[in-house]
């Protein structure tokens, strides 16, 4: 089962919605992470090696380790090259190391291999676990790369930072239409997408946008559509009523921690991460170094995304054989520690018996059959190319460090005007945290450091960098120290940034 050689990559082919058998071993990248990790990988291995099934593991140290010898990101050079080679992954666990300088290894990996989706199942698995919502299976896809994980912040004033959310809309068809292709793949019947556009109506509308258009192409498929925060309300009380949920990746990250405990047990839960050309499959808890190497850690939530991986290369009947035998053994009552409960459990069994319980099912293991939960291939995707549209300039936000409350608005929005006197600007609003503080400000308004001057071109006309570097001149001339600025465009005629307040 464990492979040193690191032999040649496993052909893709093979890899997507093939219920068939592999005949040959996949050779996956195997990373048993920190604390708890190397427990619950072996225990997975075991099963694995029990249940024959056709995997050949390729170790790769990924987190604590690495990071104590100097990557930063907790994946080496060395590791990196066999990702690359065997392009699946089962991964452990891992410990970021306290302290500044330290990048996650998910995040890492997510974005430098591609993996735009993030697919968390949710299911509660009553009577075995006790749970509110004993009806609930949903499954949460989470767009992985983009949004206010871009990671691009800065501190622009003394008071005032800021963090870009990035949305675009090739990274939003993808995930989308991945996410239809994988309800009706597995037999899905509603799709709902979650979003807050009716506060950031470009951003958060492009995601809703795309959603609409690609629901057209899947009439089978029941969609709608809710604003996220009464959508999140609704999960958390009637979860039952979701089947597949799509959203943006902050939002998705926290539904996906919402619904996991609504299962009654995050330790139970596993997820994948999707790409054109890899795939990570692991646990959703942490490394829980705090009980690591006392034979009490579950392995389940590894062993569950350790089977949706052989799904994903084909391995249909192996992959449900272990899952009826862990089933099995969950409704036997016999659990870990985490999941023990006198009213449902007979026995607490620690890992390495939790195991062996597992492997004594797959001798009578006998899959219950239904609908299989295969995994539709991103490189057959139907992304359309995006419509090129004509962009014309027609203004510019420039953003200044002025450090005085409201009362000085209007003094400012004067000085502004007089020394952008034929420029030709005109200045059309100040706002201070999104709130119009001149012309006809209220000085009871809260006020940063941190404010914005909107410019348009006299009569609305279009304007040009040159004029737009021609304004910067008068600010500084002026003394006005002008941290940031945004263009103003129009997209075929229609505005590509929001309306400013009473504007």
């Amino acid at each position: 089962m464990f492979d040193e050689s690191h032999p040649h990559k496993s052909d893709a082919s093979t890899r997507f919605d093939t219920p068939t058998p592999v005949q040959t071993p996949t050779h996956v990248a195997l990373a048993p992470g920190d604390g708890i990790g190397p427990e619950i990988t072996q225990a997975v291995v075991a099963i694995f090696e029990a249940a024959n099934a056709p995997v050949r593991f390729v170790p790769v140290t990924l987190g604590e380790q690495s990071y104590l010898k100097g990557a930063s990101a907790g994946i080496d050079e060395q590791a990196w090259a066999t990702l690359r080679n065997h392009r699946v992954l089962l991964k452990g666990p891992i410990t970021t190391p306290q302290g500044g300088g330290y990048k996650s290894v998910n995040v890492t990996l997510r974005k430098s291999l591609g993996l735009f989706a993030n697919i968390r199942p949710c299911q509660s698995w009553a009577p075995w676990i006790a749970t509110r919502h004993p009806d609930m299976d949903v499954l949460i896809i989470r767009e992985n790369e983009e949004d206010t994980y871009a990671g691009i912040e800065h501190r622009q004033t003394q008071e005032l930072t800021q963090c870009l959310k990035l949305i675009s809309r090739p990274g939003c068809e993808r995930l989308i239409r991945y996410g239809f292709e994988l309800a009706r793949a597995q037999g899905r019947k509603t799709v709902h997408c979650l979003t807050k556009d009716n506060i950031m109506k470009l951003t958060d509308g492009l995601f809703h946008q795309v959603f609409q258009e690609v629901a057209s192409d899947y009439p089978d498929l029941d969609a709608q559509h809710l604003i996220i925060d009464i959508g999140t309300a609704r999960l958390a009380d009637a979860p039952e009523q979701f089947d597949v949920i799509i959203a943006p990746n902050l939002y998705g990250d926290i539904l996906s921690d919402v619904a996991a405990q609504l299962t009654g047990s995050v330790g139970l839960g596993g997820s994948a991460n999707i790409g054109p050309d890899f795939a990570m499959f692991e646990a959703v808890h942490g490394s829980a170094p705090d009980i690591a190497g006392q034979d009490v850690a579950n392995p389940s939530g590894l062993l569950l995304a350790a089977v949706e991986m052989l799904r994903y290369i084909g391995a249909q009947a192996c992959a449900d054989s272990i899952q009826c035998a862990w089933q099995a053994v969950m409704a036997e009552g016999r659990h870990t520690g985490d999941i023990f409960d006198p009213k449902h459990s007979t026995q607490r069994l620690g890992t390495q018996a939790f195991t062996q319980a597992v492997i004594e099912q797959l001798r009578d293991a006998s899959p219950a059959g239904g609908v299989a939960a295969r995994w539709p291939d991103p490189k057959a995707l139907a992304v359309k190319p995006p419509k090129r549209s004509e962009k014309t300039l027609v203004g510019v936000d420039v953003f200044i460090d002025y450090d005085q409350d409201a009362r000085h608005a209007q003094r400012l929005g004067e000085r502004i005007e007089a020394m952008t006197t034929s420029s030709g600007f005109a200045l059309k609003l100040i706002t201070n945290r999104g709130v119009k503080v001149y012309p006809n400000g209220l000085p009871e308004t809260t006020c940063t450091d941190h404010w914005r001057c909107r410019f348009k071109g006299w009569d609305d006309r279009p304007v040009t960098h040159r004029q737009i570097l021609s304004l910067l001149e008068r600010f500084e001339a002026a003394g006005l120290d002008f941290i940031k600025t945004e263009h103003l465009y129009l997209f075929d005629g229609e505005p590509g940034f929001s309306l400013g307040q009473g504007e």
